[in-house]
């Protein structure tokens, strides 16, 4: 059995998408907002199932779980989508030909988007708010891991659309299966974007296997790097925030590069990481001022591995760098294109970092952590790009959004 019924239910309701005026869309995320805190023990419930077939040692654990709290932060951001402006029908460029033609270029629904993603149950809501907001239809394939989570999620934005008759095929939820993801990647005709979300195994394969258009949101393996003029103040509390304040995410400090000049700062740098048991990998420089000054148990020698790795843990690597340029080196062979920082009080070498690094977000004396839609004033975020093909960073409504040309005219015709 295929899904091609499926496929086909859900892209004839993103035709019937495009027909809803903005005031009844607005209204429909409202509603869903209200009734995701209305059943919230309802989703804890499901959660918990999810929750009780992972180790809670593993890093998905985290993003897998839903609380009070959460599920309140993703009414609040649906409920954001609400109040943002619509993304359709905008003219983003106009002119008249010397024929008299009439030229314009208009933002469009994508139509059929589809999205992959593991363990993280807070993606149904967020995609299917900024979707509908955008107009397109969704077609979500989630792990196995939150499917319990998702299905019950679903069954309540479903619940939400046919309150307001509108076709429930607006959203669909695939088979917690390999072959489901198979077929979606190739549902050519029937999906018009794929966007993956997740660890950087699945968007290698959604890359290499889809025959349909792919939006990469790739790995965050971050970087804060701790110039000769940075102040100790702000590096701390600015990595500490970094590494500490949500360690699965993908906007998480993998690496503090931090200047030789500024190597003796290093132990009051990394103080606030022994509350959160932070394990950190040093190398030769950074080992021999954080011994004695930093939990021996918690210290270890780094190797090549250490960098490049996107650790989602309590884990964080250090590199001993003598320039600026040698920390944008380290940044280029070892960053992932997600996010960069750099920490000093030096314009000039900051101006030289934020036009050199390479990353779709790139931080002066600022966290990677406000890497997020919401965080950006964009409502809830679909993903972040880390490709340069259409979108970059955190994607939201204007991403999720194509345009075409409608062109006016009065008999003219073409010459031959």
């Amino acid at each position: 059995m295929t899904l091609t019924d499926t496929f086909e239910k859900v892209k004839d309701a993103s035709v019937e998408l495009a027909l809803l005026n903005p005031d009844t869309i607005n209204k429909i995320l409202e509603t869903v907002a209200d009734r995701a805190v209305a059943q919230t023990e309802a989703i804890l419930e499901a959660n918990a199932k999810d929750l009780s077939r992972m180790d809670e040692a593993n890093p998905m654990y985290d993003r897998l779980k839903l609380t009070k709290e959460r599920i309140e932060g993703i009414a609040g951001d649906t409920r954001k989508v609400a109040t943002l402006p619509s993304p359709l029908g905008k003219i983003l460029k106009q002119s008249t030909l010397p024929n008299g033609l009439e030229l314009k270029r208009i933002s469009v629904p994508f139509g059929v988007i589809g999205i992959v993603y593991e363990a993280r149950p807070n993606v149904t809501f967020d995609v299917f708010a900024l979707c509908l907001k955008a107009g397109s239809a969704c077609i979500l394939k989630g792990g196995k891991d939150a499917d319990d989570s998702n299905r019950t999620i679903v069954a309540l934005i479903k619940s939400v659309l046919k309150d307001f008759g509108i076709n429930e095929n607006a959203i669909e939820l695939l088979p917690a299966t390999h072959e489901a993801t198979g077929e979606l990647l190739h549902a050519n005709g029937y999906v018009d974007l794929v966007i993956p979300r997740g660890s950087k195994r699945l968007i290698n394969f959604v890359r290499q296997e889809a025959s349909v258009p792919v939006i990469e949101t790739g790995a965050g393996v971050c970087h804060a790097y701790f110039d000769k003029d940075g102040d100790v103040e702000k590096g701390a509390r600015i990595i500490n925030n970094a590494k500490t304040r949500r360690v699965s995410v993908c906007n998480a400090l993998d690496c503090t590069i931090i200047h030789a000049d500024r190597i003796g700062d290093l132990p009051a740098i990394c103080a606030p990481l022994k509350e959160s048991n932070v394990l950190i990998y040093a190398d030769e420089p950074a080992m021999a001022v954080l011994s004695g000054n930093y939990p021996a148990e918690l210290l270890r020698p780094s190797t090549e591995e250490s960098y490049g790795t996107e650790f989602q843990a309590y884990t964080m690597a250090i590199k001993t760098v003598a320039t600026a340029n040698e920390a944008m080196m380290h940044i280029r062979k070892f960053g992932s294109g997600h996010s960069e920082c750099i920490i000093t009080e030096n314009r000039e070498t900051a101006n030289r970092f934020l036009t050199m690094v390479d990353a779709a977000c790139v931080y002066h004396n600022a966290p990677t952590s406000f890497t997020d839609g919401a965080q950006f004033g964009l409502g809830a975020e679909i993903g972040i790009s880390t490709q340069k093909l259409h979108a970059r960073g955190p994607m939201a409504l204007e991403e999720i959004t194509t345009y075409k040309w409608i062109i006016e005219g009065n008999g003219q015709v073409r010459p031959k």
